[in-house]
């Protein structure tokens, strides 16, 4: 079940040469680009560290994200699962225990974290931002690196590094810190904005013979 929070939070939790831009731009830009943005699909890699035993677990799949609440997380590997939600329910469909854990979506949602969009197209009433290295403002990459900190940390949020695509002001990496300081590195390819995502992907109907329980994302 750790997989839904992190999901989750990374639901919030995606010019001019970088190196240039001010935090005032790099804000606006990613605000505005957000703003407009009523879908998204995206390929991600996922690296959860967990601080207290040192331990490195990596995931990969495709994520899809629609306003409104719609979502769904395909993870591919290291083992198959499926997060998908309508606006209004949740489902988390993990086929090797034949298991769908379902909620609320709006109670699962609720906050920054969980609107993905929407939370970037308000960075500012959401966080405090600043450079992640104010005297270096862009990664080897030349892409500008945000520190976001939560007006209204959760246990599960504490702090929020995104790495920001100068060109188009899209996430192409979301680094999310909790109050243990275990991190969670999403990286995000092969972008595609406002396609006209089918309502079809964000339909869930469990699996003939599967066990539904109620939905605890904190786990």
């Amino acid at each position: 079940m750790r997989r839904v929070g992190l999901a989750l939070l990374v639901v919030l939790a995606l010019s001019t040469a970088a190196g240039g831009q001010e935090l005032d731009q790099v804000v606006a830009g990613v605000e505005a680009t957000y703003g407009k943005i009523n879908d998204l699909r995206a390929d991600f890699s996922q690296a959860s560290y967990n601080k207290s035993l040192g331990q490195d677990i990596k995931a990969e799949g495709v994520v899809y994200i629609r306003k409104g609440g719609k979502m769904r997380w395909d993870y591919k590997s290291p083992s198959p699962q499926q997060i998908v939600s309508d606006g209004a329910s949740i489902w988390v469909y993990t086929p090797e225990l034949n298991q769908v854990n379902k909620g609320s979506a709006p109670k699962a949602l609720a906050g920054p974290a969980g609107s993905f969009l929407a939370g970037l197209g308000r960075l500012r009433d959401e966080f405090s931002v600043r450079f992640l290295n104010p005297a270096n403002k862009v990664d080897a990459s030349g892409r500008p690196v945000l520190d976001l900190t939560p007006k209204n940390p959760t246990p599960l949020l504490t702090r929020l590094v995104l790495t920001v695509d100068p060109k188009d002001y899209v996430v192409r990496q979301a680094v999310i810190y909790d109050q243990f300081q275990n991190t969670v590195t999403m990286t995000f390819s092969k972008v595609s904005i406002n396609t006209g995502l089918a309502d079809s992907l964000f339909v869930f109907n469990p699996p003939a013979g599967a066990a539904v329980v109620p939905l605890d994302p904190s786990r």
